[in-house]
């Protein structure tokens, strides 16, 4: 049976990004989540304790190409996911999502667990850029704050409207 916190969060990402009825966006399900483990084991962060997640970090390694086709708004989500080559160098890192339920915000979680997934990452990848597609003032100063602290650049696709 499912933890109240991880209702809690699918709810939250169902209210936030709307997944389901946004064809432009990635839908992680079994097969998408198998895909990116393939680009690399730290796609995914989480911080949990027994109570079930408080907050989820999903983040992308792609190419260059890709990152400058996604900003430009030539590709989508889920074509940037597909488009990307596992087992290859990836250069750029796309900040996907975080989702964190709210009595949890502002203690620094997705700036932790985002660090520690680029940290894993440049390990086997030379990353040299990070991206975002914000959907909120907190998404977009986060990715910011997070791009400082790793010491890249921060390119961003135009704010997502809402409703």
């Amino acid at each position: 049976m499912a933890s109240e916190n991880y209702r809690r969060m699918m709810q939250l990402i169902d209210q936030v990004f709307a997944v389901k009825n946004d064809p432009e966006q990635l839908d992680v399900d079994e097969q998408v989540m198998q895909h990116l483990l393939r680009l690399h084991p730290a796609t995914f962060a989480e911080h949990s304790d027994e109570n079930g997640p408080m907050a989820w970090v999903l983040v992308i390694p792609t190419t260059l190409a890709l990152m400058q086709r996604f900003i430009r708004s030539e590709i989508n989500e889920k074509q940037l996911v597909d488009l990307t080559p596992a087992g290859e160098p990836l250069e750029a890192l796309y900040l996907c999502s975080a989702t964190v339920l709210e009595e949890y915000r502002r203690q620094g979680l997705t700036r932790r667990l985002a660090l520690e997934s680029i940290e894993k990452i440049r390990q086997q990848h030379p990353l040299k850029a990070l991206f975002v597609w914000p959907f909120s003032d907190e998404g977009d100063a986060a990715a910011a704050a997070i791009a400082a602290e790793a010491g890249l650049p921060l390119y961003k696709r135009e704010k997502k409207k809402s409703g």
